[in-house]
C-alpha cells in the first residue's frame, strides 16, 4: 500500500471552491492555484498528490483506487451508481434535478398525464428511476449536451436536466414542471483506502465538517 495520500479535484466550476476547502483544512495548494495546465500536483512534505480530472470521472478513479479520496456532485454519483464510500456533503456546488417543457407545452398540457412520451437527458438513470418511480414508460433518449434543443426541434416532449439558476431553460423558452432532487459536492473514498487510510482520512473528515458547519467555502 502506498503512503501518499491521493485525492481527485474536479475542472470546472468546482475547482477553485475544492481547492479553497482543502486550503482551509490545512493542505498546502499554493501551486494548484497558479494557472497552469498540470493534471498531477505532488506535495512531498505533507505526502499528498492530487489529480485534476473532469468531475465525471472521479467516481471511476476513485472506485478503481488511482484515487483515495474525490470532490464530485450528487447527481454524478446517483448517475453513476459506481462503489465508492460517501462521506461527506460539502454543501457547495448547488444545483437541482428537473423536468423541464416548452412553455406552450405546459399551458396545454399536466406532465403528470403523459405517458409513452421521450424525454431527452444527459443523466438517464436519473430519468429512469423518476418516471418508473411514478408508474410511468417514457422514451429515454440519451444526449451529451444541448438537451434543450430536443424539445425545440421535436426530438423530445420533456427534458430532465440539471440546472443552478434555470437562466438557460428560460433563455429557451422551457419551463420546469417537476423537481427531482438538489444535488451539492461531495467527498467520496475509495472504500479499501477508507479503512487502510483511516488515521489520515479520519482527520481530513472532521476538519471539513468543521468548515462546512462555519459556513463552508465561497464559490
Amino acid at each position: 500500500m502506498r503512503d501518499d495520500l491521493v485525492i481527485a479535484v474536479p475542472k470546472g466550476t468546482l475547482y477553485k471552491p475544492t481547492v479553497s476547502l482543502l486550503k482551509k483544512a490545512g493542505f498546502d495548494c499554493g501551486e494548484m492555484e497558479n494557472e497552469s495546465r498540470k493534471l498531477v500536483f505532488t506535495d512531498e512534505k505533507q505526502k499528498v498528490r492530487y489529480v485534476v480530472c473532469r468531475p465525471t470521472d472521479i467516481p471511476t478513479f476513485v472506485e478503481y483506487g488511482a484515487a483515495d479520496l474525490g470532490f464530485v456532485g450528487k447527481d454524478t454519483i446517483v448517475e453513476q451508481k459506481k462503489d465508492v464510500f460517501e462521506l461527506l456533503d460539502l454543501k457547495y456546488g448547488f444545483c437541482r434535478f428537473v423536468v423541464a417543457m416548452p412553455e406552450a407545452a405546459a399551458r396545454e398540457k399536466n406532465w403528470e398525464e403523459l405517458n409513452h412520451v421521450r424525454v431527452a437527458t444527459k443523466f438517464p438513470r436519473v430519468a429512469e428511476q423518476f418516471f418508473t418511480g411514478r408508474g410511468k414508460q417514457m422514451e429515454i433518449i440519451k444526449l451529451h449536451g444541448n438537451v434543450e434543443l430536443a424539445p425545440i426541434v421535436g426530438l423530445s416532449e420533456m427534458i430532465v436536466d440539471i440546472v443552478s439558476t434555470g437562466r438557460t431553460l428560460r433563455d429557451n423558452k422551457l419551463v420546469e414542471v417537476a423537481w427531482i432532487f438538489n444535488s451539492t459536492t461531495r467527498l467520496i473514498a475509495n472504500r479499501v483506502s477508507h479503512r487502510m487510510l483511516s488515521e489520515r482520512i479520519n482527520p481530513v473528515i472532521e476538519k471539513m465538517k468543521e468548515i462546512v458547519g462555519n459556513g463552508g467555502v465561497e464559490e
